[in-house]
């Protein structure tokens, strides 16, 4: 039975699905405006591997995950570069979604677009206001009165006398009744940055309050209460807590049985953002050459190595983004893929009645414990080099799956050189694969001609490249860089 943290509760809960056998996942997405950063990868990451597990386990699940396209970052975005708002938001959700195929993430159930879900976003608003919970100001914005939800803060924790203006709350003016009052829908007016982009409704020419755009999509495309609702820890407070304000008073029912939220992501110990200089994109850390393009060249060595840096720490633990944890991913990456490489995995499919597939559905179904299954992994690797099992070979291979690695053939992945590899300082960045297999084929025809001592030039040359050299008993030699 899968347990699941809950933040709303702040214990770990049995996961009940309010139709059985199938699970309503909704997470919040990307405001799409600019390239996804490593806090972005977790999200993707995380949840995929919620969704896999989930699935793996015999439940159907329905995951949706939303795109924010109208905003006020992406409208200064597409100011600043002058350029249609629909180019902007088009080209970085292409973007998006080559980074997630980078890092093996699947595609969910939805993936719907705020700016498509207008008029369930003004329902949303003509059911508050037949409550009085939203009222319209002076300036034609449509306001919620957060004072008229008595369990304002459940999620969070937070009270409202205890807080103070300053947390993404504006001071009291013409534009709320009360400073905690939140937007949802702003009536275009002769000041704003945009005043082209805008939707008729029955409170005037504007565009929705972005807390109001999760209630309408999880609502419409999955229905209320899911099952499921998740996003990073930047989101609890005010987001989710709004969204729940606004879904629970329009919708008369829970929003959410249980929450999921990640830890934050830390750079060498600093909290990443653009103003510290510390800001990192996916494509930074797994691109090779130009990564401007939608498409880009990717490391796929490294674009796995990533996903593994992820997982390898629990989703509600604080994860420390480094040069020397990449690295150190990377290495332990590269040991299960050798023994991969070693000990060929024999084809199986995964007994759950085998002592270690077992703790790992155990660790798994503990609130998603990825370091613990990742352990479990390593106990597999060290008994298939150990006994040369090729069953304990293909179990390794085989749960790995489950978290989407170790997936690549051995062979080809240690062709790849590492940028974040022990050894890569050695792996020069100007050899070719073509090249070290023409010295490779040299190497051999000097081997032929018993010229021992051109054979043993030729591996000591590759050794500086950073390649060894690995003779097989049918007369071929294989090679990879070295780990």
């Amino acid at each position: 039975m899968q347990n699941i943290y809950n933040t709303l509760t702040r214990i770990k809960e049995k996961l009940k699905p309010v139709c059985s056998g199938h699970v309503k996942m909704y997470v919040c997405g990307v405001t799409v405006y600019d390239y996804c950063h490593l806090g972005h990868a977790r999200i993707f990451v995380n949840f995929d591997i919620v969704q896999r597990w989930l699935c793996a386990q015999g439940l159907n699940v329905k995951y949706v995950r939303n795109i924010t396209d109208i905003d006020d970052k992406i409208i200064f975005r597409s100011q600043e570069k002058k350029i249609q708002l629909g180019e902007i938001t088009n080209f970085y959700i292409a973007a998006m979604h080559a980074d997630e195929q980078a890092l093996g993430v699947k595609i969910p159930y939805k993936e719907p677009l705020a700016t498509s879900y207008i008029k369930e976003m003004l329902d949303i608003i003509d059911k508050l206001k037949a409550k009085d919970i939203a009222y319209q100001n002076e300036n034609g914005d449509m306001n919620f009165s957060i004072r008229k939800f008595s369990n304002y803060g459940k999620l969070s924790g937070k009270i409202l006398k205890d807080l103070k203006i300053g947390n993404r709350v504006k001071l009291v003016s013409i534009d709320k009744r009360d400073s905690f009052d939140f937007v949802l829908w702003k009536r275009i007016k002769n000041n704003s940055i945009a005043p082209e982009i805008k939707w008729d409704s029955q409170y005037g020419s504007g565009r929705p309050g972005w807390h109001l755009e999760c209630s309408a999509m999880s609502n419409a495309l999955l229905g209320l209460p899911l099952d499921i609702h998740g996003g990073g820890p930047d989101l609890l407070f005010p987001h989710h807590e709004n969204e729940i304000a606004q879904s629970e008073s329009a919708f008369e029912c829970s929003l959410s049985n249980l929450w999921m939220h990640c830890g934050p992501l830390m750079i060498n110990g600093q909290k990443m953002s653009k103003s510290l200089g510390n800001f990192r994109t996916i494509r930074q850390i797994i691109g090779i050459g130009n990564t401007s393009e939608i498409n880009y060249q990717v490391n796929m060595r490294e674009a796995e190595m990533l996903r593994f840096f992820i997982i390898r720490k629990h989703y509600r633990s604080i994860l420390h983004y480094s040069f020397e944890n990449l690295i150190d991913a990377q290495n332990a990456l590269d040991k299960l893929y050798q023994t991969l490489k070693n000990v060929d995995p024999e084809i199986c499919n995964i007994d759950w009645c085998d002592s270690q597939a077992e703790n790992f559905r155990i660790s798994m179904n503990d609130d998603f414990n990825t370091p613990n299954a990742i352990s479990i992994l390593f106990e597999l690797a060290n008994q298939a080099n150990k006994k040369n099992c090729h069953k304990s070979s293909g179990l390794l291979k085989a749960l790995a799956g489950l978290l989407g690695i170790l997936q690549q053939n051995p062979s080809d992945y240690f062709k790849i050189p590492s940028r974040y590899n022990q050894n890569y300082k050695t792996q020069k960045k100007n050899i070719s694969k073509k090249y070290i297999e023409e010295l490779i084929v040299q190497r051999l025809n000097a081997r032929k001609l018993k010229n021992y001592n051109e054979a043993d030039r030729i591996r000591k040359l590759l050794q500086k490249y950073g390649v060894d050299l690995q003779d097989k008993k049918d007369g071929n030699t294989e090679w990879q860089f070295i780990n």
